[in-house]
């Protein structure tokens, strides 16, 4: 079975599979210092790296493919968990500027994300303020010709690297959307997670921020960008859930036991018959809200829930069976699927955990 199988199914084009095969040659060659606990210094090399090789420019900019970010998500997750979220980060960090920014701040900040130089953070979830946007307390008022914001952002993804921050913070007008320069916050509270990444809690004391698109619109930019790369958080667990198949795959094949490979007993059988299944079901969902995004240019709200929501619990299951398979192998530290298994716990929280998308997709079924 093919990897890149499904890049010939009707919801992807020519450029797409040649996209593919391009990243995963350079990530073949490209990621194998992207493991390790330093996570700091390798997203800032990864960044750098996938600026220089220029994909992120599909991340960064005023009219994203939704379904070239996925599959890049898809084919970076599948060889390190890092360059997955170092080149989406790029992205989420930099939307709300494409989406509403001034031609001004779209020159200053959206360049140099492009290219690897500016490394771009996403602030929206608080101390009481994750799933609950409205319990947000941060606040932004007027101070002459600028903005000044005051309060505590946390989980921050680039927290403590990044170069600037795109903050939404309540003003007199509702919740509105800023971009601050990181010599304006103090980031040096770092957060350690399962899985090693760049995180923070930042606070605004007196922080100064450039206004993106309307004072009281934050709320719906926000929505409008998560809208956009949600779908791609599937993707990214579709890239952890081909790789830990292909692990226990080589596991059982080689595995003796009883006379006979671990692959010949009809229970390893069904478990692999289950991962294969999960796995296309999942990717089907996903590509599905791509292909709407682009194509149709609609709105995926429901699309997106659902292609989150089950290709990141797929994800779950399918790397727990690959561990099983691999038995001992599959808990010793820095073995491929236990390096997942740490991975993909977060991906069924952050953008929305898997309960947030479920009322999503039933409220979507509802106004109908």
């Amino acid at each position: 079975m093919s990897r890149f199988a499904h890049y010939g199914w009707p919801f992807f084009e020519e450029r797409h599979a040649k996209l593919a095969a391009q990243a995963e040659a350079w990530a073949r060659d490209s990621l194998a210092h992207a493991h390790g606990d330093d996570a700091d210094a390798i997203c800032r090399r990864l960044v750098q790296d996938l600026g220089c090789a220029g994909y992120l420019d599909y991340a960064v900019g005023e009219t994203p493919d939704v379904r070239s970010i996925a599959l890049l998500r898809e084919v970076f997750a599948y060889h390190a968990g890092l360059a997955d979220f170092a080149f989406v980060m790029q992205g989420l960090g930099s939307g709300a500027i494409s989406l509403a920014g001034s031609e001004a701040l779209k020159k200053k900040y959206l360049p140099a994300a492009a290219r690897g130089e500016a490394i771009a953070a996403f602030a929206l979830s608080e101390p009481d303020a994750g799933s609950d946007v409205q319990a947000m307390t941060t606040c932004a008022r007027r101070q002459g010709s600028g903005w000044v914001l005051e309060g505590t952002k946390t989980w921050i993804s680039n927290g403590g690297i990044a170069d600037f921050y795109v903050t939404f913070a309540k003003a007199d007008e509702g919740i509105s959307a800023f971009v601050v320069d990181a010599k304006e916050v103090d980031a040096s509270e770092r957060i350690h997670i399962v899985a090693p990444h760049p995180m923070a809690t930042v606070k605004y004391n007196g922080a100064r921020g450039e206004l993106l698109g309307e004072a009281g619109q934050g709320f719906k930019l926000a929505m409008r960008n998560l809208d956009i790369f949600r779908t791609t958080v599937a993707a990214a667990a579709l890239g952890f859930a081909r790789r830990a198949l292909d692990e226990a795959l080589g596991r059982a094949r080689e595995r003796r036991m009883f006379n006979q490979t671990l692959a010949d007993f009809q229970l390893t059988q069904a478990k692999l018959a289950d991962m294969a299944t999960a796995i296309d079901a999942a990717a089907l969902l996903a590509y599905r809200s791509a292909w709407t995004k682009d194509v149709r240019k609609a709105r995926v709200t429901r699309e997106a829930a659902m292609a989150k929501m089950y290709a990141t619990e797929a994800a779950q299951q399918v790397i727990d069976d690959a561990v099983q398979i691999c038995g001992g192998l599959g808990v010793m530290r820095g073995h491929p699927v236990e390096r997942l298994y740490r991975e993909v716990r977060a991906l069924r929280i952050y953008e929305g955990a898997t309960e947030v998308q479920k009322l999503i997709i039933a409220r979507e079924l509802l106004k109908q």
